[in-house]
């Protein structure tokens, strides 16, 4: 036999689903008109919506182009890192499940997962996103109907979720954004959270055991933390249809005692010391009086 390469391997795998993707988002890349999408998605489709994402950041830099300017209609199981480095103007609805990565590195796209219409389980009680999601995303938000694996928002530096429950090791290392968690966590919980702040429906009262508490701090929420969960699970229910946010909505004044404020140490002591350095506002009406008398 040849003791040499006498011929070139080559895989003949069919193009991927951003190249379905790119060429029906033709009129949004090229002249920013909206369009929307419709798809099957199975687990072999991998980093679904990082190519069609490099298209819109190389037309339209970091800014990306208007909310929802190219919305996408998935089903089925989406593969490994879906919706990674998503750009803003990109959001990808997925009616199924997905693996581990999800939104890595997302970067201001919108990313929405719910259960399969017609499911015959609690979507808050049964895993539709793998390990690992958003893990080091900068900017964006992502809507979760179910729970997710271990490692829920790891490096999170800016991005906004909302999943029904995590596994152990949620918002490991978090440096910004906002994580709300609207069932239990697994164990050590914020391990390395320097950043950002995540809400927990705590029911059981346990959580403080579960937290890893070397980092942060757990307090009741204030008045803006209200409005803040208020306002992004009213998004989530009409995003998601979640039934679970949709019932603590609807008996809200009992339910808010039930929501604990993970914040970070030095993150709480930084946002202090810079609502003590802004001036009043009565020093800001005399400032602007000097500067115009």
């Amino acid at each position: 036999g040849a003791r040499r390469c006498t011929q070139v391997g080559v895989n003949e795998f069919p193009p991927g689903l951003d190249t379905y993707l790119i060429d029906s988002a033709r009129d949004a890349l090229e002249r920013r008109e909206a369009v929307e999408i419709d798809a099957p998605i199975r687990n072999s489709d991998r980093a679904v919506g990082a190519t069609l994402s490099s298209e819109v950041s190389r037309r339209y830099g970091s800014a990306g182009l208007p909310e929802a300017t190219i919305r996408i209609r998935l089903k089925g199981s989406a593969g490994q890192s879906f919706g990674a480095f998503l750009a803003s103007g990109v959001t990808c609805e997925l009616e199924g499940d997905a693996n581990d990565y999800l939104g890595k590195g997302l970067s201001g796209g919108r990313l929405v997962v719910f259960p399969p219409r017609g499911a015959g389980f609690l979507p808050e009680r049964n895993i539709i996103v793998g390990n690992v999601a958003l893990f080091g995303a900068t900017s964006g938000e992502v809507f979760i109907n179910g729970l997710a694996g271990e490692r829920f928002a790891v490096r999170n530096s800016g991005a906004v979720a909302v999943v029904e429950g995590v596994g152990d090791h949620g918002c490991e290392y978090m440096t910004s954004g906002r994580v709300v968690v609207l069932g239990e966590t697994g164990i050590n919980f914020a391990a390395g959270m320097s950043g950002g702040i995540a809400y927990v429906l705590d029911r059981t009262q346990l959580f403080d055991t579960r937290c890893n508490l070397e980092m942060v701090d757990v307090e009741p929420l204030a008045e803006e933390d209200r409005e803040f969960l208020r306002d992004i699970l009213t998004r989530h229910v009409r995003l998601t249809g979640s039934p679970n946010a949709a019932g603590i909505l609807a008996g809200w004044e009992e339910m808010l005692p039930l929501f604990v404020k993970v914040i970070p140490l030095d993150y709480r002591a930084a946002l202090k010391r810079l609502r003590e350095s802004e001036p009043k506002e009565s020093e800001t009406v005399k400032m602007t009086e000097e500067v115009y008398a």
